[in-house]
C-alpha cells in the first residue's frame, strides 16, 4: 500500500457517548456529579487515613494509594469529556490523546496491581496474623506500592510508544469519549497487529497474572476461614475481605469484557458503557463500598466528624 495516500492527523475528534443535542445537557450534569463524588469520596478517605494514627496500618495504606489512584484515573478522562460535551470541535490534539492513553492505562494498571497488594495483605493478616507485623514492615509496604508504580509506567510506556507508532488517515473521529487502545486501533490505516499481540499477551498477563494471585490468595484465606471454630470467628474474617472482593468483582469484570477480546468483534458502541463502568463508576463507589463495609473507616469518620462538631470556640476575652 502507497503511504502518499495517508494523511498524518495533527489531532482526533472525540465524538463521546451521544451525538444526540438533547442528551448533552443531563450527561453533562451526570458526569459532572459522578466526578464530584470520586474527589469528594476518595479525598475524604485519604485525608482520613492519614490524619488518624489509628489506620496507620498496611492495610489502609495500600487503601490510600487506591483512593489516589482512583483520582487520577477518573481524572484523566472525565475533565475533558466534560469540556468536550459543549465543545463546537470536540478535539484532542494528537500529542494529548497519546497522553492521555498513557495515563488511562497507567492508573488502570495501578489499580489492578493494588487490588493484587491488598489481597495479600488480607492473606497474611488472615492466615498468618501473629507474623503479620513483622512480614509487612513498613518497608516491605512502600516497596511494595513503588513497584506497583514502576509496573504502571512500564506497562503504559509499552502500548503507549506501540500506539505512538501507527498511521492515522483522514477519518479522525473517535466514537467514544476519551483516547482508548481499541477505538484509535479501529480508525488507524497501518497494521494493528502487533498492538493487538502485545494487548493479548503482555495485557493477560499483567491483568490475569494479578487476578491469578487475588484468587489464589483468597483460596488460601477461605481455606483458613473455614478452620475457624466459631461462626462469630468466620464472619468477622469475611467481612474484612467482603469490600476487597466487590471492588475486584466489577473492576475485573468490566476490564476483561472490554479488552480480552479480537479486535474485529470489538464495538465501540457496544462497550461504551461497560467502559464508563470501570472508568467512572466503579471509583465513584470504591470509597463507599470500603467505607461502609469497613468497622474501623465508619468509627475514624464518626469520631473525626465528632471532634469537628464538638470542637471548644476560643474563649473571647472582653475587656471593659
Amino acid at each position: 500500500m502507497e503511504k502518499t495516500n495517508w494523511t498524518s492527523v495533527s489531532h482526533f475528534v472525540l465524538l463521546g457517548i451521544s451525538t444526540f443535542p438533547e442528551e448533552q445537557t443531563p450527561l453533562f450534569l451526570l458526569f459532572l456529579l459522578m466526578y464530584a463524588i470520586n474527589i469528594s469520596g476518595n479525598s475524604a478517605i485519604i485525608t482520613l487515613i492519614i490524619s488518624v494514627p489509628h489506620l496507620h496500618t498496611p492495610m489502609y495504606l495500600f487503601l490510600s494509594n487506591l483512593a489516589l489512584a482512583d483520582i487520577c484515573f477518573t481524572s484523566t478522562t472525565v475533565p475533558k469529556m466534560l469540556q468536550n460535551i459543549f465543545s463546537a470541535t470536540k478535539a484532542i490534539s494528537y500529542m494529548g490523546c497519546l497522553a492521555q492513553t498513557y495515563f488511562f492505562i497507567c492508573f488502570a494498571a495501578m489499580e489492578n496491581f493494588l487490588l493484587a497488594v491488598m489481597a495479600y495483605d488480607r492473606y497474611i493478616a488472615i492466615c498468618h496474623p501473629f507474623h503479620y507485623p513483622l512480614i509487612l514492615t513498613r518497608m516491605l509496604c512502600a516497596q511494595m506500592v513503588a513497584v506497583c508504580h514502576v509496573l504502571s509506567h512500564l506497562h503504559a510506556l509499552l502500548h503507549t510508544l506501540l500506539m505512538g507508532q501507527l498511521i492515522f488517515c483522514e477519518d479522525n473521529r473517535i466514537p467514544h469519549f476519551f483516547c482508548d487502545l481499541y477505538p484509535l486501533m479501529k480508525i488507524s490505516c497501518s497494521s494493528t497487529h502487533l498492538n493487538t499481540l502485545m494487548i493479548h499477551t503482555e495485557g493477560v498477563i499483567v491483568i490475569n497474572g494479578a487476578l491469578a494471585f487475588i484468587i489464589v490468595s483468597y483460596a488460601c484465606i477461605i481455606s483458613a476461614v473455614l478452620r475457624i471454630p466459631s461462626a462469630n470467628g468466620k464472619w468477622k474474617a469475611f467481612s474484612t475481605c467482603g469490600s476487597h472482593l466487590t471492588v475486584v468483582a466489577i473492576f475485573y469484570g468490566t476490564l476483561t469484557w472490554v479488552y480480552f477480546r479480537p479486535l474485529s468483534s470489538y464495538s465501540v458502541a457496544k462497550v461504551r458503557i461497560v467502559t464508563v463502568m470501570y472508568t467512572v463508576v466503579t471509583p465513584m463507589l470504591n470509597p463507599f463500598i470500603y467505607s461502609l463495609r469497613n468497622g474501623d473507616v465508619k468509627e475514624a469518620f464518626k469520631k473525626c466528624v465528632s471532634r469537628i462538631w464538638n470542637k471548644p470556640q476560643k474563649a473571647v476575652i472582653s475587656f471593659p
